[in-house]
């Protein structure tokens, strides 16, 4: 009994060691990795503006992005709702409430280019 309770302390502190070596590999990879990769793109030469095209680009990828984050949050709000509920309808609509501006939050995420699109042809970009 003994014997057996010894092994699995041994295995135990083995998977804990080989664990962190695991940690510890990664962490080494990661800071391991040309600092050029994070390097910012270029800015133009003369410092002036961009030039249309390129800050639509801009606004579409920054429109995107909080979008998806914000439709992000409110979908886990919606499961936080709904796994709390215990039954409660009060709490079960407001799950629905949360998760349908989720969805909401998702469709404009994707339709951002197209919105983008229009705002191009009326500027004349």
């Amino acid at each position: 009994m003994f014997r057996i309770l010894a092994r699995l302390r041994a295995l135990t502190r083995f998977r804990f060691i080989r664990r962190a070596a695991m940690v510890t590999a990664m962490v080494a990879l990661f800071l391991s990795a040309p600092v050029a990769v994070y390097a910012a793109p270029a800015e133009p030469k003369d410092g002036g503006p961009n030039p249309l095209p390129v800050v639509i680009g801009n606004l579409q990828t920054w429109l995107m992005s909080l979008l998806a984050a914000l439709a992000t949050l409110f979908l886990v709000l919606a499961g936080v709702y709904w796994a709390t509920a215990g039954g409660d309808p009060a709490q079960v609509d407001k799950a629905k409430g949360a998760l349908k501006n989720a969805l909401i939050g998702y469709g404009l995420a994707v339709l951002a280019p197209v919105l983008l699109q229009v705002v191009r042809g009326i500027v004349g970009g």
